[in-house]
């Protein structure tokens, strides 16, 4: 690094060398004491060494995952509402277990008598999306990663013009780079027909919370106080089935209609990101009336803003749980060392462990990052698949047939340290059953990866996924 440094002094004035030795000092220093892992923090070093300057400012702009911000919820009690008062919703001390983890993370209750319903069709999806929206009659919260600037994103954002015209008070959160390309004159036909429109940590340095490198990976509709819907999908053609019959490129996912107690929760999530984006406080649902459903649903909001990140300790916690079935559907898969240990051990411990993988993935260095994992897993027990169709995007586990996980996080560092994620726990044999089901009706779409077919692979491309597994700690 000094010597580096020594050099452009040669070739500037002497200042800028001081300058460039106290930037990649500081940026080290804050590398070291960061504390996330051995391998994240090598990397950094490493590359602000190699690169005087422009390896430290890009550290200082993309790697420090620390946000403070303001959270209404508060942890009181709701390890115990989980443990006590919901103690007859769940089989065993295992599922307790999970749902006091994932209150104890969140600051968020679990409810019981919840109605959850499985989107895995993107038409069927987007009909329901697009039919809940036209009956609001109170409220929209709405909070996207992207939306596109297509078909599919233009009638969204001029379903909630026509809502916000009605006197439905509309607020919609987007991701500042996400949705960087949404349709401006439908986003001010919205404000002006009385709805509120909002980035989440823009690009903007001039705005006052901004960011490049956390983002909001969120997908999360609440209506009414009465309906949520959360999961993998986007706001794009790709989700809603017109791609495919464009004959483009489509996205298979999975999303999740919820009615019930829960729903306040979901409102409780979208009122503190909004509150981090405006200042503007939302008052929140009640929990009231009769609710007809079975499931145990616990919200599972995870980001930069934790001690300790949700969606990563409960798919911990989920892989060393499972007893018989651990199925894992992910299209972004860049595992950290403990989640490639529990993966291992559950296949070793004799639990089918199966993960289901896009076998063309859409951001073709995270597709070769994941390949690079591929003979240790297989080596270890884990069955991996790649689906064969379309581009997987569904984000989901299922564990022992009886309780599962879906929302927006991927198993990779990104969502387990940098994003802002959401989804749900839900404990419902019933549902989970039916993710079960549909797991294994795509694994007859996908072809099993063996060692056999990992030693087919060419040097070339082994050195390329090898380059990629590099990034992994920054990806």
């Amino acid at each position: 690094m000094f010597s580096l440094t020594a050099r452009l002094t040669e070739l500037g004035p002497w200042w800028l060398g001081l300058a460039l030795i106290a930037l990649d000092a500081t940026a080290i220093v804050r590398a070291l004491i960061r504390g996330h892992g051995v391998a994240s923090t090598l990397a950094w070093v490493f590359a602000i060494v190699a690169f005087p300057g422009l390896g430290a400012a890009a550290y200082l702009l993309l790697a420090n995952p620390s946000v403070r911000r303001t959270v209404r919820r508060k942890a009181a009690a709701l390890g115990r509402t989980a443990e006590d008062a919901l103690t007859d919703a769940f089989a065993n001390q295992g599922e307790r277990q999970i749902a006091r983890l994932a209150c104890e993370l969140t600051c968020l209750r679990a409810s019981a008598k919840n109605a959850v319903e499985l989107l895995v069709e993107d038409e069927k999806a987007f009909g329901q999306i697009e039919h809940d929206l036209a009956s609001a009659k109170d409220s929209i919260w709405a909070e996207y990663y992207i939306v596109k600037n297509d078909e599919t994103g233009h009638r969204f954002l001029d379903a909630l013009c026509a809502r916000a015209q009605a006197g439905v008070k509309v607020r919609l959160l987007y991701d500042g780079l996400g949705s960087l390309g949404l349709d401006g004159a439908r986003l001010k036909a919205i404000r002006a027909a009385g709805g509120k429109v909002e980035p989440f940590l823009p690009l903007n340095p001039l705005r006052r919370r901004w960011a490049v490198h956390l983002r909001n990976h969120r997908k999360m509709i609440v209506i009414d106080g009465d309906v949520a819907f959360t999961g993998g999908m986007n706001v794009g053609d790709e989700y809603s089935g017109r791609s495919r019959r464009k004959g483009n490129q489509h996205f298979r996912d999975t999303h999740l209609r919820i009615r019930g107690p829960a729903v306040r929760d979901f409102a409780a999530v979208f009122a503190d990101d909004w509150k981090f984006a405006t200042d503007e406080s939302l008052p929140l649902p009640q929990r009231d009336g009769e609710w007809p459903g079975n499931a145990v649903v616990c919200p599972l909001p995870s980001g930069p803003d934790q001690s300790h990140n949700a969606s990563a300790h409960t798919f911990f916690a989920g892989i060393m749980a499972a007893r018989q079935q651990c199925f894992v559907t992910t299209p972004y898969f860049v595992p950290d060392e403990p989640t490639i240990r529990a993966l291992i051990t559950s296949a070793k411990g004799g639990v089918d462990v199966r993960i289901l993988l896009p076998a063309k993935n859409d951001v073709r260095l995270v597709g070769l990052a994941a390949r690079s994992f591929y003979r240790e897993l297989v080596r270890g027990g884990v069955r991996l698949f790649e689906y064969q169709p379309s581009m997987l995007h569904s984000k989901s586990m299922v564990i022992d047939g009886r309780w599962g996980i879906i929302g927006s996080a991927n198993v990779d560092m990104r969502s387990f340290r940098l994003n802002f994620e959401v989804g749900a726990v839900v404990f419902d044999p019933a549902l989970a059953g039916e993710m079960s089901r549909r797991f294994l009706a795509d694994l007859e779409s996908s072809r099993e990866i063996t060692v056999a077919s990992i030693k087919k692979v060419g040097l070339g491309r082994r050195l390329l996924q090898g380059i990629a597994r590099l990034l992994a700690p920054v990806l």
